[in-house]
């Protein structure tokens, strides 16, 4: 899954996509985000498209899409924590929409309208994830983080689905999103060894495939599963304490760990 992003634009003064191009301007400051979790709740660089995907606004959302039938923001919490249920007099589990899955975003009530109608692109310098290795000797496995990236490629763009909320109480509105995630390639397979997933990264083509409005549902079914090629990325191990750390993006080397082979 993608739960820890980052993103740090210094050079470009502009975030292009074809022919899409929105000067960065006052938004740099936003735009450097060496790491954020997605437990944190808070607002991250997104392009939403605009005249049918000919053309994208560079904004914050929300990174947690909230559906459509959570009314106020006391649903919400629980909708996100669960809890004792008033009305049914059960326990609700509590639900995460940081991500959507993409082989199933349009059988999902919380994601199919968002899914069919309101894509976006989510901003990305590299994201963090976890192998997991049973060291020689130890009887336990352990995690170990790494840092992906695409060489060459100051930004690169996720797939998103968005959804605006209103809390029906108080009138306050916001949008919100999710990360759109596929199944593992190669290099992501030996890195997220235990989930087999990784968010749908998007070349140019596919991420302006991805934000038209006349796209087919076949398409997109096809998009939802496009996996960006192991060749071209780029997976470094960092410190276990890395979200602590002034650069989280640091190299670490672990001894006991094998390297990846893709």
């Amino acid at each position: 899954m993608c739960f820890y992003n980052g993103i740090n634009v210094n050079r470009a003064e502009h975030i292009r996509l074809k022919k899409i191009e929105q000067e960065i301007g006052s938004f740099r400051p936003e735009l450097q985000r060496p790491m954020q979790s997605g437990f944190a709740y808070g607002q991250w660089p997104v392009l939403r498209p605009k005249d049918g995907g000919k053309d994208a606004d560079l904004v914050l959302m929300h990174w947690e899409l909230v559906p459509f039938y959570v009314r106020t923001a006391a649903d919400w919490m629980h909708f996100r924590h669960g809890g004792l249920n008033p009305k049914t007099g059960r326990r609700d589990p509590p639900r995460n929409t940081l991500n959507a899955i993409g082989e199933e975003m349009l059988e999902k009530v919380s994601y199919k309208q968002a899914a069919q109608q309101r894509r976006c692109l989510v901003l990305s310098s590299g994201f963090y994830e976890w192998r997991h290795f049973t060291p020689p000797g130890s009887k336990k496995d352990q995690a170990y983080p790494y840092h992906i990236t695409l060489p060459g490629h100051e930004y690169f763009f996720m797939g998103g689905i968005w959804q605006p909320w209103t809390d029906q109480e108080t009138g306050e509105t916001m949008e919100t999103f999710a990360i759109v995630t596929t199944a593992a390639n190669a290099l992501m397979s030996e890195v997220h060894n235990r989930k087999q997933r990784m968010p749908l990264i998007l070349d140019e083509d596919h991420a302006e495939a991805w934000i038209r409005a006349d796209l087919p549902e076949t398409e997109l079914r096809a998009l939802a599963t496009w996996q960006y090629p192991s060749a071209q990325m780029h997976a470094q191990t960092i410190r276990k304490d890395f979200r602590e750390a002034a650069d989280p993006t640091q190299p670490f080397t672990y001894p006991e760990l094998p390297l990846l082979t893709a």
